[in-house]
């Protein structure tokens, strides 16, 4: 879930060419969408939201493994590289951050207090029930990264290593943006980048165990992508062009999670992909896929901005 190089060359270029503006509000950085008119993209329909949802939690269920399935026995710790250990113990640390990143979504999306709004609160309790669903499987992926760590030897003591974890885990993780829209293309793009990661990573394994977990992550990180995606692409068809400045902010400002809190990231980060071959913008690909097809219809007079952001997007990837 939460991994990836960030490269030299987009520190900080992609606000540049994207033109995203950043203020600070309440001691933190916010993101200005850009709308002239001030007026923000309305929520999602909660019933648009439950179409989406409750399909996306089905097919969760019905890929549903178990940390025991993954043939421990099996595990011939030998075969492991250097190179391997290393992005074990990366992405165990990313994946065991998971209560924060939890935290941050209930609370963008909370689905409680009686001041909310009906139609926002109905959508938001819609939400909850994929965030729940798609907790459980990341909470899995931490589980069973442990558990490898442990088997293989790359960690020798338990206690140890839940201090290690802990030590980062413990630092809050927040983003910067708060509608919806910005939200959904986070993640879009995170999980897409996400599910790439192993799959690169699975092309240099050898190990039979860790090459089965990282299939099951893989496609579990495939699956959170389609339904972000899907939500994304609500908003593509509805609201079209006045997209654009959403979408915009995000790309130019994205940050894999955790670039800023764990310890020795960037660095580790960059070693850790140039290993496997892989760069975190190959995600953009997907967005830019789903934004070009929104792009052009018929009767859009704004459609413009969607084909510039199509072309500047595919300059960075």
């Amino acid at each position: 879930m939460r991994l990836a190089r960030v490269r030299l060359k987009n520190l900080p270029a992609p606000a540049v060419v994207l033109g995203m503006r950043t203020r600070i509000m309440d001691g933190r950085a916010r993101h200005d969408s850009g709308q002239q008119d001030g007026t923000p993209l309305a929520p999602l329909d909660p019933a648009v939201v439950r179409r989406s949802v409750l399909p996306a939690v089905q097919r969760g269920a019905d890929q549903m493994w178990s940390v025991d399935d993954l043939g421990w026995a099996d595990l011939e710790a030998g075969r492991l590289t250097d190179l391997a250990r290393s992005v074990v113990r990366y992405i165990t640390y990313i994946e065991d951050h998971l209560p924060g990143y939890l935290d941050w979504l209930l609370r963008t999306f909370p689905a409680t207090g009686a001041e909310r709004d009906v139609a926002v609160f109905c959508a938001n309790r819609e939400y909850f029930r994929f965030f729940v669903a798609w907790a459980y499987d990341e909470e899995r992926h931490a589980s069973a990264l442990t558990r490898y760590q442990l088997a293989a030897g790359i960690s020798a003591n338990e206690d140890a290593l839940s201090l290690e974890l802990a030590a980062e885990g413990i630092k809050p993780f927040a983003l910067p943006y708060d509608h919806p829209l910005q939200a959904f293309t986070y993640t879009l793009i995170q999980e897409k980048a996400t599910q790439l990661f192993y799959q690169r990573f699975l092309g240099v394994v050898e190990e039979p165990v860790l090459r089965n977990l990282l299939r099951l992550m893989a496609r579990d990180e495939a699956r959170h992508f389609a339904l972000y995606a899907r939500l994304v692409s609500s908003y593509l068809a509805r609201d079209g062009a006045r997209t654009v400045p959403y979408l915009r902010d995000v790309v130019g400002t994205f940050r894999m999670p955790l670039a800023n809190t764990l310890a020795g990231y960037r660095r580790w980060s960059l070693q850790v992909a140039d290993g496997i071959g892989y760069d975190h913008t190959e995600a953009y690909a997907a967005l830019t896929r789903m934004v070009a097809e929104f792009a052009g219809r018929p009767g859009d007079a704004d459609s413009g901005g969607m084909l510039e952001f199509v072309a500047k997007l595919r300059s960075l990837a």
